[in-house]
């Protein structure tokens, strides 16, 4: 780490046993993640004003390469557990553990963007069991009967709509799992 971590206790003695948690969850989160270039922890303890009934509060703020930050900032109201420290803090370094994985996915670029299934309008059908479609935007792609979801080839029509997966066949184009969205559209 680039910089000394940060602890702060606020409301409680900070014990030593406290104190190697901490140390230990930011060693074990930092070989699992890779180099953190900042780390700020503070543990709040229960106070009279506090409307969550003694629950301790566990505040973690990472800062890795890039400027890129994690942020756990929020204890669950609802969970008595976290009426103990060490809990409330390996619960939040777990949040963190969440939190950091997929940021770290995000700056490798792993993160999956979902495409939407693509749409279309059954234009050929031949009844040795295979057929076309056409999407809006003009493409045209093949498919067989085996592809059609549920059997539902010989429910298919000319013109019925139809949700379907492409991909690359051996003479172009051609869509998998095929499903029938209705006779035009309608679910």
């Amino acid at each position: 780490m680039e910089t000394e971590p940060h602890i702060d206790f606020q409301g409680l003695t900070a014990t030593d046993q406290l104190r190697q948690a901490v140390a230990d969850n930011i060693v074990r989160i930092e070989k699992r993640f890779g180099r953190l270039t900042g780390c700020r922890v503070v543990i709040k303890a229960p106070g009279e004003r506090h409307r969550q009934g003694g629950l301790y509060e566990v505040n973690i703020w990472l800062t890795l390469p890039g400027g890129h930050e994690v942020n756990v900032d929020r204890t669950p109201q609802a969970d008595e557990r976290h009426a103990s420290a060490s809990f409330a803090l390996h619960d939040a370094f777990k949040r963190a553990g969440r939190q950091l994985q997929d940021q770290v996915r995000k700056m490798q670029g792993k993160v999956k963007e979902h495409e939407e299934t693509p749409i279309g309008t059954v234009a050929k059908l031949d009844p040795q069991g295979f057929g076309f479609l056409v999407t809006a935007d003009g493409r045209e792609f093949y498919f067989h009967k085996n592809s059609v979801l549920n059997d539902a080839f010989d429910r298919l029509e000319v013109g019925a709509r139809v949700s379907f997966a492409e991909e690359m066949g051996e003479k172009g184009p051609q869509a998998s799992t095929v499903k029938l969205l209705g006779k035009h559209g309608m679910r």
